[in-house]
This record gives structure tokens, C-alpha cells and sequence, in this order.
């Protein structure tokens, strides 16, 4: 028996949630880190490389950039 990381744990359910939900429901993903970096935060390269296909093909993408945090814009600092 092989003993998987929470990591590993975590990306063995995402990849379970993308793969029930690919071609038969929308799903909203929000990251603050670009598509590009997904695979370094994911972790082992075949979830990864699985993941990322079923999230980034067929997806619209929506970037939010600034220099600001939205913190700063809507004046949320105490």
C-alpha cells in the first residue's frame, strides 16, 4: 500500500471532481495564480498534465489584473 501525501490526496479529489463534472456541468475555478504555475502547485506531473486538461480546454478565462489589491479598490482596510 502506498501512502499518498495530503498534497497528493488533494490532487487525486480535484482530479476526481474535474473528470465527474468534464462535458456535463459548469464549473468556476478561481486562482491567483496563472495557468502557466498550475502544474508546480499541483504537484505530481501525470495528475497534474490530467487536471489541467480538463480544466484550461473548452474554458473561458477572465484575468483580473492591477496593480491594487481588491482590498485597496474597495477600500476595505481597517
Amino acid at each position: 500500500m502506498v501512502a499518498l501525501s495530503s498534497k497528493d490526496s488533494e490532487a487525486r479529489d480535484l482530479l476526481e471532481l474535474t473528470e465527474a463534472r468534464y462535458k456535463k456541468a459548469s464549473t468556476i475555478f478561481c486562482s491567483q495564480f496563472d495557468v502557466g504555475g498550475w502544474h508546480q502547485k499541483i504537484g505530481e506531473a501525470t495528475l497534474a498534465d490530467a487536471i489541467c486538461d480538463r480544466i484550461v480546454h473548452d474554458s473561458y478565462r477572465i484575468v483580473i489584473g492591477g496593480e491594487d489589491s481588491m482590498t485597496a479598490v474597495f477600500s476595505l482596510r481597517q
